[in-house]
């Protein structure tokens, strides 16, 4: 409502002077403030906040009259009456300087716009020049204990018991004084004709002040009591007075009236602020709440604040300030919403802890529209708060502070559209929530779709044309932290200061705001005001109900000067602002408020009636216009006692027979009923639809009170058939008792509803933040609250006093929201209307937080009756579990709230729920393993051991089986702890999970192969296992550690064993890809599990079925067979490999055309190069030929992107879904390059046609790094026929050749020599029927084959077949002259290093840095498939 911003600013008074002030007093309109000292009377001007003239008395008066002690204002402002310590009251004169007298003046520069135009326009701008002029002093012979101020009379109450009432110009009619005796007390208007009189001998008034809507006096008498006096007849005398006790309550300090809400505070020596309200009928005075500090918030000092001091209403009568004796600030909403206290946190206490004197009070009071709160401290104070410049000894008078607040629109203009966007305004700026910046405009859509992008700086939100049935998206509203703060127009600022009323539009596009005098308008997307083009129509019109959009328009309730009219005008917001481009009507009464509800608007006049009127938007013109038409008018004088008492008035389409028909949407949207808040008690006026129907002409019937203490009331004009519930809600936020709603109750499935069911029914709830904004179909309230920020530690105290920036934190305000269906749905299923909450769940179902609102519901219900003393005869909490158990989420719910609640409610809620280790299964049987091991740390705190190794053990299989990685790591470190007896330390739930399902090797991604042992070494067999295989050093890498350290635990036997079941399992069903991800997750030793399983299980039975797996499971596409491939130049195998070996590695076009004139050894040592040879990393010793061709502009290396297959279904297919431009890394440029070329290298286009044949056989290269790397390890581990079936998929000749060269050894098995020459004859056999594009490649291999079944089988010994041995004589050169297919070598991993002819390799044998650099490259390669 309120929010306190900034630091308080410090008012140095120009003159010099002993004296400190002590009481300000603002006059009626706050423009002008009394300030007093003890011989001085200051005048000074809110805007600027300046001092404009000074009345000092003279020694001699001022030792007749006394010290000054309070002032109060004439309602006119022309005079001011000083109340003086020997009982004189002064009055003074306050006459204006004359023509052209300005004390402070604008200065303008030359062409502005500031000229003066009308009569009275400068001075509503500058600081006038006034003087004052004392008059006769009235003598009242008593000490005067307070003043008030009447419309022709001053009221003064002295302390001899009487009541003086004297006239403003003190002569004539001398003065008139009443007797408290004489006036009749007593606790109501009912018992007083009885003459109940109490003794008021010796008590006189302490404090009073006139509530204009009660129309009486309320008082606090010396003594304590609380009184309020009513005058019977117009004028005040003795035997017309009547007065009425509050009961019980001895201790009154101070007392404030809320004209608005007709209700009467007393601040108390208690500490705490009581509130009254004035029964009607009887005339006693009702409690209706207090406003005081809770134990809860404020332990330090929520009872030692000492008496109530002053208590100030704002202008607007919305919020309460409070001080005490102690000191310190404190504000309240009107019901009691507590908004600030300035006693606690960062107010109190310092930034390293220490505690802060809170700031003393002498007198407060608001300025103009409740931007700011003028405070003076007291004398003791004046001390600390000191200017800490070096000012000269007569500005050293520093008692006056200003407090700067920004507070809600709705505060004095209520609307619709205002309700649904959290619109607050400063005195020269406005802080809105402003949308999503990053959503782009679009001009043909009607309501602005929400995007979750990500979010700009402070930019403005695009435009979206919406009509009023639009909403904003969730994540426009929510998803943006800042305010968006716009600056009023400074033209229009400077001389329409203060601005009264703000309105925005439904979309939060555009807002308008109106001061003193005309209006103007902001648009978000140009991020320009309008302002009038002619001074004059703005000067000459004051906007008096309000203003609000209405599609595209500003409908506004304003006063015309010239005409002396009341007036309803609508100007267009894309047209200039001119009277011209407005359509006007003419009003009889003046208009106090003003909505709009679809194309209706509904005034609310002076007179206290209502009026609807109708709007058409045309298009008959160049411009849109509107036309209003009258519909109704309708009196309500009879329920409404005072005008002012009308805090807002709705349209709606709420009515109380909701339930009885299910209404067609056009029906639902009619404005059915009015809903006026009147002085906080809610009136409902609905239609009457028993008569004849006439449209919108109904009569309405008579009104019913809905609630009482209202603040504000939401309600909206939308229809959503999904969210009936929500839409057709009525929100209520009520202070200190939270927000209620008034929910529609529907039958289910069209049936009639009950003949005892509400159709509506009101549920209270709680919220901790103040509601500014309902999002009706997101179940939110938005809000503001007031956070702090210490800078008292940049400057420390001099000479002991201290800065204001050190005494007070800087205040900012922040936007909160929160969410409120877990209350509702709560307080449904207390009433048992469990079905009415479950049709309100479903619809809020795909809420992004709709599970933390089920968590909330479950916790709120378990904490109160698990920690509840007495025993709850009817418990909530199986009732809520058992609706939760109609959502999915059901068990992600129960896990959620347990673990974030403590173990010693765990057994109350499993009671309710059901046993956790059912749960467990539950979640076991719908594959939520992530909730299963919630489940699995909940049953080890409440089962045995046993238990809970059974059910990991379950979960760890399940996990392994569904390639969860992350949570087979955390279960081997659980069953580790249960075994090793740590159960104090629970494993982690996992968060997230990678997806490693859909990914291929992410695992290699920490993980090398180092072959980095020379040629000698491992010849001479010295294989180490352990360097040529490093570890991946992730989380696996530590837990295998551990298990090293303790793998004689029976624990790690145990885990080892299902882990090598889990291998032995994949390898049968042949997923060999899942097999190389459980090993690098896991940590699995993969090449000694399978020395182990040489001859059982990594056997392969059927090549062709392993064959086909390998494509499927690695998106690896079949081979395909080119038309003219029997004439190709290309057919002998040879140069093709090196060419595709080159494009997947990502070469750059020069090398690639290089390769065919280059001599055989060139290309040997260009196949060894990596892609950082493209960016020009030569040797010296390349042929001049590349340089030849890299100085035609050579192209630019780039990494291949390569996209998945999408379907394998058919085995013969042209399976890949990458050309040549996809797959090499040629960009358009490069292209031109080879065409320039074509010439020199003559490349036919059936050539090219082979090139890209070639690349459309090849799979996606992350793919073929993790065959490779699985080649190798086969390699390693000496299972030969893994090692045909990869080659053959990969087409790598030189593999087939050297297992079969290593099958002549008389180490290997003969069942492996016949497995292997049977599965090539298959595989033969099988292309030859089915896929032929396998033929070229056997075609190649065909000596081997040929070689393979002449072989004759040798009995071998089995301890020679060492891994190291199949690398050695692969590694070896063949003998004579190499061709480049045999120098090339296989490449059988990430970096496995070749031997060229050249020695490109490093000296030690080792890899060069080149190569190292690949390697790290292509193991972190990121490619995600589908």
């Amino acid at each position: 409502m309120y929010f306190l911003t900034g630091w308080p600013r410090r008012l140095l008074c120009p003159l010099k002077s002993e004296e400190q002030p002590f009481h300000v007093q603002p006059s009626s309109q706050r423009f002008y403030f009394a300030v007093l000292s003890e011989t001085q009377l200051s005048v000074w001007f809110s805007r600027p906040s300046v001092l404009i003239v000074s009345y000092i008395e003279s020694a001699k008066a001022s030792s007749q009259f006394g010290f000054y002690q309070q002032a109060e204002w004439k309602q006119d402002d022309s005079m001011i009456a000083v109340a003086a310590a020997n009982g004189y009251i002064l009055l003074f004169d306050v006459v204006g300087g004359g023509e052209d007298k300005y004390l402070y003046e604008p200065v303008y520069s030359k062409g502005s716009r500031g000229v003066k135009v009308t009569p009275g326009y400068k001075e509503e701008q500058c600081a006038p020049a006034l003087s004052l002029e004392m008059k006769r002093p009235i003598d009242l012979e008593a000490p005067i204990t307070s003043m008030l101020s009447l419309q022709e009379d001053l009221l003064v109450s002295t302390a001899d018991g009487y009541l003086h009432i004297l006239h403003w110009d003190g002569v004539s009619n001398g003065r008139k004084a009443i007797s408290l005796c004489s006036v009749p007390f007593s606790l109501d208007l009912q018992s007083a004709r009885g003459g109940l009189c109490l003794d008021l001998k010796g008590v006189y008034i302490r404090d009073m002040t006139y509530c204009v809507t009660l129309d009486g006096f309320a008082v606090v008498l010396n003594d304590g009591r609380l009184g309020f006096i009513t005058p019977l007849a117009n004028r005040i005398t003795a035997d017309q007075l009547q007065g009425v006790w509050a009961a019980d309550v001895t201790d009154g300090t101070c007392v404030a009236v809320n004209n608005k809400y007709r209700l009467v505070t007393f601040g108390c020596a208690s500490g705490s602020v009581l509130v009254y309200s004035i029964d009607t009928t009887t005339g006693s005075m009702q409690l209706s709440h207090k406003l005081e500090l809770s134990p809860k918030h404020y332990p330090d000092v929520w009872n030692k604040t000492g008496a109530v001091k002053l208590i100030r209403w704002s202008p607007d009568y919305s919020v309460a300030m409070v001080t005490w004796e102690c000191g310190g600030l404190s504000l309240w909403s009107v019901f009691g919403a507590h908004l600030i206290c300035t006693l606690g946190e960062d107010f109190a206490y310092r930034s390293d802890g220490s505690k802060k004197d809170p700031i003393n009070i002498s007198s407060m009071c608001w300025g103009a529209e409740g931007y700011h709160l003028w405070v003076i401290t007291s004398r003791e104070e004046t001390a600390l708060v000191e200017n800490m410049e070096e000012a000269p000894a007569q500005t050293q008078q520093a008692g006056i502070l200003q407090f700067h607040f920004i507070k809600s629109a709705l505060t004095v203009n209520p609307c619709t559209s205002n309700q649904e966007q959290v619109l607050l305004h400063g005195e020269d700026r406005l802080y809105l929530t402003c949308g999503d910046p990053t959503q782009l405009p679009s001009s043909s859509s009607e309501s602005p779709h929400p995007h979750n992008l990500p979010h700009g700086g402070e930019g403005s939100p695009p435009h979206h044309p919406s009509s009023n049935s639009t909403s904003q998206g969730l994540s426009t509203l929510l998803g943006y932290k800042h305010w968006h703060v716009v600056q009023i127009h400074s033209t229009y600022l400077e001389s329409n200061w203060p601005i009264r009323f703000a309105a925005i539009d439904t979309a939060g596009q555009c807002i308008a705001v109106a001061g003193r005098r005309g209006f103007a308008h902001y648009s978000m997307s140009t991020r320009k005001w309008k302002l009038f083009g002619n001074i004059t129509q703005e000067q000459n019109m004051t906007v008096t109900g309000g203003l609000v959009w209405w599609k595209g328009f500003v409908v506004v309730a304003c006063y015309n000067f010239i005409d002396r009219q009341e007036e309803l005008r609508l100007y267009l917001r894309s047209s200039n602002l001119d009277n011209t481009f407005s359509s006007i009507t003419k009003l009889h009464s003046e208009t106090l408020l003003l909505n709009v509800f679809r194309d209706m608007i509904i005034l609310f006049r002076a007179d206290c009636s209502i009026c609807l009127y109708s709007m058409e938007r045309r298009h008959d013109g160049p411009n849109p216009s509107a036309s209003v038409e009258l519909l109704q008018e309708v009196s309500m004088s009879r329920y409404i006692p005072h005008p002012a008492l009308v805090v807002s008035v709705t349209l709606t389409s709420v009515r109380t027979e909701t339930g009885i028909t299910l209404k067609a949407p056009q029906q639902a949207c009619m404005a059915d009923s009015i809903i006026l808040n009147l002085a906080g008690q809610l009136i409902m006026l609905q239609r009457d639809r028993s008569g004849p129907q006439l449209q919108e002409k109904l009569p309405f019937c008579p009104p019913v009170v809905l609630a009482q203490y209202v603040e504000n009331v939401w309600t909206t004009c939308r229809s959503n058939r999904k969210k009936r519930h929500l839409l057709e809600a009525l929100w209520l936020s009520c202070g200190e008792a939270g927000m209620k709603v008034w929910l529609p109750l529907f039958p289910r499935d069209h049936r009639k509803p009950h003949s005892f069911l509400s159709r509506r029914i009101m549920l209270p709830f709680h919220i901790n933040i103040y509601p500014l904004a309902v999002l009706f179909e997101d179940a939110l309230v938005l809000g503001a609250s007031n956070e702090t920020v210490l800078y008292d530690s940049l400057q420390g105290p001099r000479e002991g006093r201290e800065s204001l920036e050190g005494l007070f934190p800087y205040c900012t305000v922040e936007r909160t929201s929160q969410i409120y269906l877990h209350h509702i749905l709560r307080q449904l299923l207390v009433r048992n209307l469990g079905e009415q909450a479950l049709l309100l769940a479903q619809s809020c179902a795909a809420l992004p937080y709709f599970p933390h609102v089920m968590e909330l519901m479950v916790h709120v219900v378990l904490e109160e009756e698990a920690t509840s003393r007495e025993p709850i005869p009817d418990p909530l909490l199986p009732t809520v579990a058992k609706f939760i158990t109609e959502f999915p989420l059901f068990l992600q719910t129960i896990v959620h709230c347990a673990r974030k609640t403590e173990f010693a409610l765990w057994n109350y809620l499993f009671a309710a729920v059901g046993n956790p280790k059912d749960l467990f299964e539950e979640c076991l049987m719908a594959q939520d393993l992530d909730t299963a091991a919630s489940y699995l740390i909940i049953l080890q705190n409440m089962e045995v051991p046993a238990v809970s190794r059974q059910h990991a053990t379950l979960l760890f299989n399940t996990a392994l089986e569904q390639g969860k990685w992350d949570l087979c790591r955390h279960m081997i470190r659980f069953l580790k702890a249960i075994g090793s007896g740590e159960m104090e330390t629970p494993p982690p739930t996992p968060t997230t999970q990678e997806p490693s399902s859909t990914g291929g090797f992410d695992l290699f991604r920490n993980r090398s192969i180092s072959l980095s042992q020379s040629a000698d070494s491992i010849a001479a067999g010295k294989f180490n296992l352990t360097k040529t295989f490093s570890m991946p050093s992730g989380p696996s890498a530590k837990g295998s550690d551990r298990w090293s350290k303790d793998s004689d635990c029976a624990e790690n036997m145990y885990i080892d064993m299902m882990l090598r079941r889990h291998a032995r399992h994949l390898l049968e069903h042949i997923r060999l890809k899942e097999l190389g991800c459980f090993s690098a997750q896991l940590g699995f030793e993969l090449i000694g599990w399978l020395c182990h399983e040489r001859t059982r299980v990594a056997r392969v039975d059927d090549f062709v079925m392993a064959l086909k797996c390998l494509h499927k499971d690695f998106l690896w596409p079949f081979p395909v067979i080119p038309a003219g491939s029997i004439s190709s130049p290309f057919k002998n195998g040879h140069r093709r490999t090196v060419l595709s070996q080159h494009l997947l590695k990502s070469q750059s076009a020069d090398s690639l055309l290089n390769m065919d004139t280059a001599p055989p050894q060139t290309v040997a040592r260009n196949s060894n190069r990596t892609w950082l040879d493209g960016l020009g990393a030569l040797g010296p010793t390349e042929p001049t030929e590349m340089d030849t061709a890299l100085s035609h502009g050579g192209p630019q290396t780039q990494e291949a992107f390569l996209s998945p297959l999408t379907n394998k279904t058919e085995e013969c297919s042209i399976g890949s879904a990458t050309d040549l431009t996809e797959t090499s890394s040629m960009v358009d440029g490069d292209w031109t390059m080879v065409d320039d070329n074509f010439s020199t290298l003559s490349l036919t286009h059936s050539e090219l046609e082979h090139i890209s044949m070639e690349l459309a056989n090849k799979g996606p290269h992350k793919s073929q790094v993790q065959l490779r790397y699985l080649l190798h390890v086969f390699m390693e581990a000496g299972c030969l026929e893994w090692c045909v079936v990869i080659g053959l998929i990969l087409r790598e000749a030189t593999v087939i050749k050297q297992v079969v060269n290593f099958l002549d050894s008389p180490e290997v098995p003969p069942e492996t020599v016949q497995s292997v020459r049977s599965g090539l004859l298959g595989v033969d056999a099988w292309a030859s029927t089915d896929c032929l594009g396998y033929k070229p490649f056997l075609n190649m291999i065909r000596p081997q084959l040929q070689k393979l079944i002449e072989t004759s089988v040798e009995q071998i010994q089995p301890e020679a077949f060492l891994p190291g041995a199949s690398n050695s004589k692969l590694a070896e050169p063949q003998p004579g002259g190499p061709r480049a297919e045999d120098s090339r070598g296989p490449v059988l991993g990430l970096a496995l290093p070749l031997e060229p002819p050249g020695g490109l390799g490093t000296e030690d044998g080792g890899v060069p840095e080149e190569q190292e650099e690949q390697a790290v490259d292509e193991g972190a390669y990121d490619c995600t498939l589908s």
